[in-house]
């Protein structure tokens, strides 16, 4: 049976460092501290900035194949300790097993995905003899990596989000420090692991647990040539503000609604959807929060939703027959908990759910929301999604665009024309036909416009952000 240590350490520049085991991370579904693991101060952060400064050089100067044979060992290894990593998820997040287990598959993915491209970063020719005075003058350009990158990664998919900033890095030849959340630093912890096992330049990775608070050298540090995070809104653009001159990736969430046009199919829907608002207690960013129904079917739907909710099973995430588990913390929990309040209260319609005991909150399904409740206007993060009615396809899309987010929008629909109409017209960064907003693949372009943040991640997506272009002019005396 898998078990995890008592203590685990830090990795600064490289190497497993252990000053001290001060931060406790407990098991989500019990409260109960799960383990300690070391936790960095500013000398420490400081310290792998400069790592990272002094390895920029000798990372740039890998060859690509060194570059992959990193990546693939990674892939190797995590294949072989995919139990172990899928149990510490579960433990630290409180994912149910069976979705840790596929986070574990989307970490090989991603790595096995960066492997590939990591050989496959191409340049271009480009004429520049567009009139008389270029005559004999050819331009060549090449990427480059951009230097020493800042990843802050978040607690919902600790080994997932954790890989779209790490994997793209290696594969360009970008030295990294990392701020896994406090909730949640295992899985960046045991990546740190394997990396130590490579011959990687010193001072490449350095992976570094540490209070918020303590931790403004990830932003502000000008050594630092980007900075990707993935977190709350409110969090992510405040420190956008704070980064000074280097470039800022960012992925923060929105309120992901789908559209279920009439002549869908139900029963294909109906799984998608439940699984979309309910998987891992909803805490994703593009969960499905806004269920828009066509009125011709809008009763049918409903009642099919409601009736498929009620028999989800919630408990302890490591039994397999669990589908909802709890929610990062009992303080979320509440707060979440006190949205539904407040939109029954200014009369929404409760379908099913609503009761919370701790960190657990049931599935739950509301009506009617009114448009100036939290419910409708932020990003709820947890299991709960609501129901609106439409008439015309047109009136589905304004409601979608209705929002201060504009991550993704899924739409069951089989009319071409729709789906064209849609994806010109869904101020989002993904539209997906047949399916729930919150599907994704892991080398596809995937990020937001509006407060959903800034860039692109998606493996080859993420290199262009973590390189630069060098050009070089060439001129041919004639």
């Amino acid at each position: 049976m898998t078990k995890l240590k008592d203590i685990y350490p830090l990795y600064l520049n490289n190497k497993a460092e252990q000053p001290n085991a001060d931060l406790e991370v407990t098991d989500k579904f019990t409260g109960k501290v799960a383990f300690r693991c070391a936790q960095a101060d500013a000398k420490t952060i400081d310290a792998g900035i400069q790592g990272a400064v002094e390895a920029a050089e000798p990372m740039a100067r890998m060859a690509s194949y060194e570059r992959q044979a990193v990546l693939q060992h990674c892939v190797n290894r995590f294949r072989e300790r995919s139990e172990e990593l899928a149990y510490a998820l579960c433990v630290e997040a409180g994912k149910p097993i069976k979705d840790s287990e596929g986070e574990v598959s989307r970490l090989i993915d991603t790595f096995r995905i960066a492997a590939e491209e990591s050989v496959r970063m191409t340049g271009e020719v480009q004429p520049l003899d567009i009139s008389p005075r270029a005559r004999g003058y050819q331009g060549i350009w090449k990427r480059v990596p951009i230097g020493p990158c800042s990843f802050i990664s978040p607690f919902n998919f600790p080994l997932n989000l954790a890989a779209h900033k790490i994997a793209p890095a290696l594969a360009v030849g970008c030295p990294f420090v990392m701020k896994p959340a406090s909730r949640t630093p295992l899985g960046a912890i045991i990546m740190g692991e394997i990396l130590a096992e490579t011959d990687l330049p010193t001072g490449a990775f350095s992976i570094l647990p540490a209070h918020r608070e303590g931790a403004d050298l990830f932003t502000e540090d000008d050594r630092l040539k980007l900075l990707s995070f993935t977190g709350s809104p409110a969090v992510g653009w405040d420190l956008k503000a704070k980064a000074g001159k280097k470039k800022v990736v960012l992925e923060l969430g929105g309120n992901a609604a789908v559209i279920i046009d009439r002549d869908a199919d139900l029963d294909d829907a109906l799984e998608r959807v439940i699984f979309g608002a309910f998987y891992q207690s909803g805490q994703s960013c593009i969960g499905v929060q806004r269920i828009l129904i066509h009125a011709d079917i809008y009763d049918r739907f409903r009642d099919m939703l409601v009736a498929k909710t009620m028999t989800l099973i919630a408990g302890d995430p490591k039994d397999r027959n669990v589908f909802i588990g709890p929610m990062i913390s009992e303080g979320e929990a509440s707060r979440l908990d006190s949205w539904i309040q407040e939109a029954t209260t200014k009369g929404a319609t409760l379908l099913c759910g609503g009761t919370r005991d701790g960190a657990m909150l049931e599935a739950t399904l509301l009506e009617n929301v009114d448009q100036n409740t939290k419910l409708n206007i932020e990003e709820a993060f947890g299991p709960v999604a609501f129901l609106i009615k439409f008439n015309e396809f047109e009136e589905a899309l304004r409601i979608v665009n209705d929002s201060k987010f504009g991550l993704q929008a899924g739409i069951f629909t089989r009319d071409l024309f729709k789906t064209l109409d849609a994806w010109d017209r869904l101020d989002v960064g993904g539209v997906v036909i047949n399916d729930v907003p919150s599907y994704r693949v892991d080398n596809m372009p995937y990020g937001g416009v509006k407060d959903s943040g800034l860039g692109r991640e998606g493996i080859r997506f993420a290199m262009e952000d973590m390189t630069e272009i060098r050009n070089l002019v060439i001129r041919r005396r004639t």
